[in-house]
């Protein structure tokens, strides 16, 4: 195992006078970082904007939201909650916007690389607010004396994968750093879609009593990348799930399936999408840890890394929230999907208690699943 692993303990750590790797980890100090200085800035007329004093501790600072930066709003809920992609109403028509900026190490992993990653991810943030995709931006971050070679390989990678997914990729921009600044390549994305009329598919709408499915198996992406960063001989071949989900969820919505909400398990896995909804909506989530599909190999990487499968990352996998009545039919279009590999309905909302996801095991007895305070896994997209 080489010398720079960097697992970090989750402790409480939120006084930091510099940017820590936690703050992009997908857990408690990004979400912090997110509410006490981005969301102020961005949702506040400039003139009136303040760094608050307690800043880094202002937890309860982003909640003056305004259209932009939130879903739109309805009588439900007049500043709803972050989502995936920001819905915008043009010509009374609804977009879903979204942008995303891909970083990981290596550049090629089992399963996929950078450049498919970025597709795929972009795509997937636009087709869990029920999208079709349509047009993507591409922003390069290319280190000096980076092979012409390997970007040829990462453009030819996003071409495929941007075929795949049926949209196009229609403007971009190029910038060049200094040798040793850069870590090869950097890829910013961003994408619009079309989302269709009559869906809604939101934080606001999930509500007690709604199934929890997962599309897949979890954690092989954070596992995958993690094999080849360190150089682990992992028993068994681990693969990303890297994958497209935008076919997945129009099958679903073809078939009648009414969605309250989706979120691709990407960083800080299904605990953190699990936990970011349970804080913003003030609900329960149960999980039954029998049900949650994780395979073998994954399993004993995790074992012997001393990580949680719940917290690993993932890059083609979602877990989405419907009616109670109708999971058993959303179980069975997934199933029939290639994208999704062993899905499984895994849990409920409750009511109680608010704002916490409980795991139960089989033998009846539970543990609160929390938001990671720091970073479990480096640089996996």
């Amino acid at each position: 195992m080489s010398d720079d692993l960097n697992l970090h303990c989750p402790l409480p750590l939120r006084d930091h006078p510099a940017v820590q790797m936690a703050h992009g980890g997908g857990g408690r100090m990004m979400r912090q970082l997110i509410e006490s200085l981005f969301l102020p800035a961005f949702s506040t007329p400039p003139s009136a904007f303040r760094l608050p004093p307690s800043f880094p501790n202002a937890l309860a600072v982003g909640s003056r939201l305004n259209e932009l930066l939130s879903p739109l709003p309805s009588p439900l809920s007049p500043a709803s909650p972050p989502h995936d992609s920001a819905i915008l109403e043009i010509g009374g028509q609804k977009l879903a916007f979204t942008t995303d900026t891909f970083v990981v190490s290596p550049l090629f992993f089992p399963g996929g690389d950078i450049g498919k990653l970025a597709v795929f991810g972009t795509v997937n943030d636009l087709a869990m607010a029920g999208a079709k995709p349509l047009y993507l931006s591409a922003g390069f971050v290319l280190e000096e004396g980076l092979p012409m070679d390997v970007l040829q390989r990462i453009v030819a990678s996003m071409a495929a994968a941007a075929a795949e997914c049926g949209v196009k990729i229609v403007t971009g921009d190029t910038k060049v750093v200094d040798r040793g600044k850069g870590d090869g390549i950097f890829i910013n994305t961003a994408g619009v879609g079309l989302v269709p009329e009559g869906i809604e598919i939101l934080p606001r709408r999930v509500a007690p009593g709604d199934a929890i499915l997962v599309s897949g198996d979890l954690g092989r992406h954070g596992m995958a990348v993690m094999s080849v960063r360190e150089g682990l001989g992992f028993e068994g071949d681990i693969q990303s799930d890297c994958a497209n989900l935008a076919g997945l969820v129009e099958s679903l919505l073809d078939l009648g399936v009414n969605l309250h909400c989706l979120r691709d398990l990407t960083r800080g896995g299904l605990a953190a999408a699990l936990n970011e909804i349970a804080l913003d909506m003030n609900l329960g989530m149960e999980l039954d840890e029998w049900k949650i599909p994780v395979t073998e190999p994954v399993v004993a990487a995790c074992e012997i890394l001393g990580l949680d499968p719940l917290y690993v990352a993932n890059e083609g996998r979602l877990v989405a929230f419907v009616a109670a009545e109708v999971a058993d039919e959303a179980l069975a279009i997934m199933a029939e999907h290639p994208t999704a590999v062993g899905p499984a309905i895994v849990g409920r909302v409750a009511k109680e208690p608010a704002g916490t996801v409980v795991l139960t095991n089989p033998f009846g007895g539970g543990r609160i699943v929390d938001l990671l305070s720091g970073e479990q896994l480096p640089r996996i997209c």
